[in-house]
This record gives C-alpha cells, sequence and structure tokens, in this order.
C-alpha cells in the first residue's frame, strides 16, 4: 500500500490551520505521516540551510519525491489523482512531498525530487500550502474511488 509523508518547515501551533491539518489528515486512508522540522538556528541563512540539512535527511531511498516550488509544473485535481494512480501501479510504495521554508527549497533537495509541483504563479505561505496539499490528497483519494466530492 502507498505510503504519504509531508515533510514541512514550520510546526502548526494550536488553530484552524492545525484544526484543518487534523480533519483532513483523518479523512486520508492512505497510511499518512507528517513531520514538521524546526530549526533552533537564528541567523536566517544557518536557518535555512539547517532546514534543508533535516529535509534531506528525512528523505528515504527509493521514494518518488515531489518537491512543492514555485517553479514547477502545475496539475489539476484529476491530473494529480492520475499521478499518483499511476506511481501505485509502477508498484511505488512512499512518496514524500516536500514544504520549504520562507526562503524556499535548496537546489540539493530539488535536484532529490522526482517532481517539482506548484500550486501556479501565486506565492502562498507555506503553513497555507501544507493544508491544501493534504486537501489535494484527500481529493485525489476521492477521485480514485469515484466519490463524488470532486465537482469537474
Amino acid at each position: 500500500m502507498l505510503r504519504i509523508r509531508i515533510l514541512s518547515i514550520g510546526k502548526l501551533k494550536k488553530g484552524p490551520l492545525n484544526d484543518l491539518k487534523e480533519d483532513y489528515s483523518s479523512r486520508i486512508r492512505w497510511p499518512l505521516e507528517i513531520c514538521e522540522i524546526e530549526s533552533k538556528q537564528t541567523n536566517p541563512k544557518l536557518m535555512n540551510e539547517d532546514e534543508n540539512q533535516k529535509i534531506a535527511d528525512f528523505i528515504e531511498p527509493g521514494s518518488y519525491v515531489i518537491a512543492m516550488d514555485e517553479k514547477g509544473k502545475t496539475k489539476g485535481s484529476i491530473e494529480f489523482a492520475k499521478h499518483i494512480k499511476k506511481l501505485e501501479e509502477q508498484g511505488q510504495q512512499n512518496i514524500i512531498f516536500i514544504i520549504g521554508g520562507a526562503d524556499g527549497l535548496s537546489e540539493q533537495i530539488r535536484s532529490k525530487a522526482s517532481l517539482l509541483l506548484s500550486y501556479g504563479k501565486q506565492t502562498w505561505p507555506h503553513m497555507l500550502a501544507r493544508i491544501m496539499l493534504l486537501e489535494q490528497i484527500y481529493r485525489a483519494q476521492q477521485i480514485l474511488s469515484g466519490h463524488p466530492y470532486h465537482r469537474e
């Protein structure tokens, strides 16, 4: 069975975004792990390097890595769902989604990605991007099961 891991910078505090994270996480039937990565560095340059290194340490060999990146490809919900289904059919067992912090992802992390995925040309807060990703994973699950959640 496919396992999904989301690596994201920053910890969501109690409040509406955390409530949404918990809600969508509970709806997703694929095994799901959300790793919230924080740096203890105070210097922004060192913080970004530390965060990117921690992300790199979480990437398991053989995983299909999708980095959320403003320069990536855009996919509609159905296309995204078909991509996940194709990965499953090819026997992929682990998908890792990566969401960087305010300074984005290093070239080292981007180069490890099998796919750079974008929400479009607009810039979104990385905490909100996490919720948007969870919703799209849930939506993909519903599309693939034939559930009417997604309306085309």
